[in-house]
Formats: C-alpha cells, structure tokens, sequence
C-alpha cells in the first residue's frame, strides 16, 4: 500500500500521453468529493462537493475543496461531471463557477436539475450537458461511458474514462440493492465488460468498506416505517435527506395508507421533491400534500418531512429542538431520524434527540429501529465488485481513514498485489502511464472555509481563536507607560470575559506586571510591542500555572 509522505515533492510535468489523477478532497474524509484528471494539457474534474463543519469548528457554514490547484488553468477545464445530486458532490459548483462560469456540466436529468436550482440561488446559469447510463462521450481528449448505479438518490452514474494511457473506473457513491424502489439496479454486467476490456485503475466508494456482508435493500425498512406511523396517535415528523428521494417516497406512500396529511418542511426540501415530483422521481397521490400554513385544519392527522437529520443548526428539525420554530413539538409527537450519522456529527444529533424528548416526543432512530439502511456498499458488495472487474490498480475514495484501508484490503484479499492498492489522502498526484499507476508527488490542498459571505478568508489559526475563545474565555490588560522613563502612569486595568467576574482575583497578576514592565525598562526595553509581549507572557505564565487555563490574551501597551 502507498501512504502519503510529507516529503512528497512538486511533480513534474506530466508526460505526453500519461493520465494525472488529483483529488482535491473526499480522500480521509467524507465530504467535499471533487477529483481533477488531466490528460493532452487538459482538467476534466468528476464531482464537486463540500463537507459539512464539525463542532472545532465554529462559525462555520460549509468547507470547499481547495481550488489552488486548478486556479491558474481553469481554462484548460473542459468539463466537470457530477456522479449524483448530493450536496457532498455538488455543493461546491457555486464557488467553482464564480471562478468561471462557462465551464460545462455533465450529469443525468435528475442530478442537472437538482444543481440547476442551486446554481439559480446563486444568479448563475450554467451550461449543461444531460447524459444516460449506456451512453459513451467525447469530451476533449476523453472518452467517457457512464453506467447506471444504485444509491440513496435516483439517476446515479458511474463513469468509466477512457484514455491511451489506461481505463479509470470512478463508482461514484453506490450500493447493490437488487430490489430498489425505482428497479434500477447497478449495472454489473456493464463493470464486468469493463473487467474483461481491462480496468486499469478502479475508484471505489469505501464508505461502508468496514461492515461485514451486504446493505440491506431500501425496502426492508417499510415495515419499521409503517409499524411506527401507524402506532403514533399524534403527529409524526420525519427528518431525511432534502434530497433522498426514495425515503420520501416511502413515507409518502405508508402516510396515504394510514390517511394522513403529508406536508414538506424546509426550503431545501420543498425545492428538490418539487424538481424530483415534476421530473417523475416522485408520486404524490392527489391531495396527500398540503401547505404548512393549513397544518392548522388537520389536528394531528399529519405526516411532516423536513430537513436536518444530521443535526444542522439551521435545518427545521435543529429549530423545533430550540423551540424557535413554528412548529412546536410535544408530547405524543414521534419524531423519525430516517439517516445514518455522518462522523463528525454525532453530539450534534444527540443534542437535538435530548432536547425533542425533552418536550415530550419519542424519537425513533437507526440504533432503536429499521428506518435506514446506507445508501453505500459494504464489504460483500465490494468484494463482487473487484472479482468481477479485477483492475490492475485500486484507489480507495470517499471515506476516511479506517474506510479507505478497508477497502484496499479487501481489493488485496480479492486479488490485488499488495503494491498497486493506492491508499493516498487529499492532494497526492497519482500518474497513470502506459497502464502503471505511480504516485509521483504532491501538489498543496487545504481546507477552504465558507464563513458568511468569506469564501477562504478563515485559516486555521483564526479558527484556533476562535476556539480559544469558546473554550478557555479571553483577558485584555491595557497599561499606559511614560515614552522616556519607561514608568507605568496607568494601569494595568484587566478586563476578562468568559473567565472570572471576580476583579480581585486579578491583583496579584497586576504586581507581576508592573514588576516585570519596571525590570524590562532596567534592562533597556521600552518598545510598546516589547513591553505588550512581556505583559503577554507574565498573564500567560500566572493564569496557567494558578488557575490551569489557555485563554486568550490581549496585551495592549500606551506610550505618552
């Protein structure tokens, strides 16, 4: 197996006739996937995603994939291909686009619809080009086949690229439900031609790579769904995806049986079952749907679908917990969380499950009841996967760590020399030449933050203060001193904020201050950011070894 190095070098440049493969992001993550393929000088980029924040990270809205790479070429960009419609494959086209908006976008009718709408959000047209599983496209240099998938999401493609310099198979998210709700399978009889033609370096989704034999099939959980549903006397809330269609429709389906209401909630997921129902990904019996602002006439004969299964503070389902929603949730209200927990994201789920029980309601979940299944293949599915394609080379993508070394072992154990299981994070450049896959260096990629109306302006140490900040509070300490003599005339006046409110406690610092300002102007020191870092220090010095705190400081030295 390969493992990235730091001491990984800039590549050279690719060689004529050679296939450079860099993932910008949805390696040792999950989240923000987006994967650039240069071929003939130019950029083809499959997916473009962002990743949701974790609680080290506050204040922030999303994290994009880092651009830095393709900026200076996004000329040579000739097309970005979206597998499917799901945020963390094509949440961060908005941003790429602002960059260059003519770039075209490649996808089945479902997923260009869903982006179409994002991208009008954000005043821009895009130029699109609708493709079907089975069709094969020249795009520039590249030829590209895409192959029908199975996923949480209707219309998902995989796509098979096709140069001199060897064959790449990218599965996108998928799984292998035999008895999908919509009957359309993963095509295996298309990657098993694909084996036989010769696949040189395999992609494959690793989400679920470390759980033992098969995902269960979406309609397994129909009986949960309708037992649950149906014994609830009150209201039921079901919290998804805004974009799993196939969940939606299920409970549409088992909420017409029982002869309830059904009203979405949520802009996200009003946008995308509007796009989804128009399109015919979803039926809706006639007069199942009603507005929310006639929930009123229906007393609790309701069914809501709304967004925020994850725990996302803006999402409706966070703000019924807050109890800053219009909704209010009660007592014998249940609540169904129809997801799986993205990593990262658990207290944020928990939270929400406490603070709904709180008020009354039962809350029905993965670990209490069958109402999801995964919408990504697990080990069984995988193992057919490389038995039937058998690919010289495999690149674990989409998951973390623990994912992606899953995977390749069971590509090992399917086959596959220890050696050409490529298992590299976010930035290494792997080259594909004449069917040999190398990792040949390793170009800078970080993390790009979404904080408002900021794209990038975050880094890592503003995020650090502000973590500082929340966990350990902050002190200002203002000392005015004479320009000549170096003698304090003021001060020092000590403000803390999330820290003590006791001002005492602060006199004995004050001394060491002034001690440490009156040696300072001895040895020669009178500088105001000299004399600022020593205040710095002896606050420093004082709150960690008496008090055990970090918090941060705010030295602030006056000259008259």
């Amino acid at each position: 197996m390969t493992h990235p190095h730091p001491e990984l070098g800039t590549p050279s440049p690719l060689v004529d006739g050679g296939l450079r493969i860099v993932a910008l992001g949805g390696l040792a993550e999950i989240g923000r996937n987006m994967t650039v393929f240069e071929y003939k000088k130019k950029l083809l980029i499959v997916d473009c995603g962002v990743l949701f924040p974790e609680e080290n990270q506050p204040g922030i809205d999303l994290i994009l994939p880092d651009f830095s790479y393709i900026r200076e070429r996004l000329g040579d960009v000739i097309a970005i291909f979206l597998t499917h419609g799901h945020e963390d494959h094509i949440g961060a086209v908005p941003y790429l686009l602002r960059e260059r908006v003519d770039i075209p976008i490649y996808g089945s009718a479902l997923t260009l619809a869903l982006i179409t709408a994002k991208l009008k959000e954000h005043r821009i047209t895009p130029i699109t080009r609708e493709v079907k599983e089975g069709m094969r496209e020249d795009i520039g240099a590249f030829e590209l086949e895409f192959v029908a998938v199975n996923h949480s999401i209707p219309d998902a493609l995989a796509v098979a690229i096709h140069t001199e310099a060897g064959t790449v198979l990218h599965t996108g998210d998928f799984k292998m439900d035999q008895l999908p709700l919509d009957g359309r399978i993963t095509d295996l009889r298309t990657f098993a031609r694909l084996g036989e033609e010769g696949v040189d370096l395999f992609l494959v989704d690793s989400t679920n790579a470390d759980v033992p034999g098969f995902t269960p099939s979406e309609r397994e959980i129909m009986p949960a769904l309708n037992r649950v549903i149906g014994a609830t006397k009150r209201r039921v809330i079901v919290a998804s995806f805004s974009s799993h269609v196939h969940r939606v429709q299920q409970v549409i389906d088992i909420a017409s049986k029982h002869d309830r209401k059904v009203v979405f909630i949520g802009r996200s997921m009003v946008r995308n079952m509007k796009i989804a129902e128009e399109m015919g990904y979803l039926t809706i019996p006639s007069g199942l749907l009603i507005d929310v602002k006639d929930l009123g006439l229906y007393d609790d004969n309701v069914v809501l679908i709304c967004t925020g299964s994850q725990g996302e503070p803006m999402a409706a389902l966070s703000r019924m917990a807050n109890g800053d929603h219009q909704i209010r949730v009660g007592a014998g209200d249940t609540v169904i969380l129809a997801s799986s927990l993205i990593p990262g994201n658990e207290n944020s789920v928990f939270r929400v499950i406490n603070e709904l029980t709180r008020f009354g309601a039962k809350v029905v979940h993965k670990a209490n009841a069958m109402v999801h299944v995964s919408g990504h293949a697990a080990a069984g599915e995988l193992l057919y996967c490389y038995n039937i394609v058998k690919p010289r080379y495999v690149m674990p993508v989409h998951g973390e760590w623990r994912h992606l070394t899953a995977n390749a072992e069971l590509a090992i154990s399917a086959g596959v020399p220890r050696e050409h299981a490529i298992i590299i994070e976010n930035g290494v450049v792997v080259d594909l030449i004449n069917h040999e896959a190398t990792v040949v260096g390793a170009v800078p990629c970080g993390f790009v933050y979404v904080d408002g109306q900021s794209i990038g302006d975050i880094t890592e140490s503003s995020l650090k203060d502000r973590r500082i900040l929340g966990e350990e509070g902050f002190i200002s300490c203002v000392v005015v001193v004479e320009s000549q003599s170096g003698k304090i005339i003021a001060g020092p006046d000590i403000h803390a904020r999330g820290f003590a409110e006791d001002e005492a406690l602060f006199d004995e610092v004050k001394l060491r201050i002034e001690k440490a300002l009156a040696h300072a102007v001895v040895e020669g020191m009178n500088g105001t950011h000299q004399l600022s870092q020593i205040v710095r220090r002896t606050i420093g010095e004082w709150v960690g070894t008496t008090h055990r705190r970090r918090p941060m400081i705010v030295p602030v030295v006056i000259e008259v």
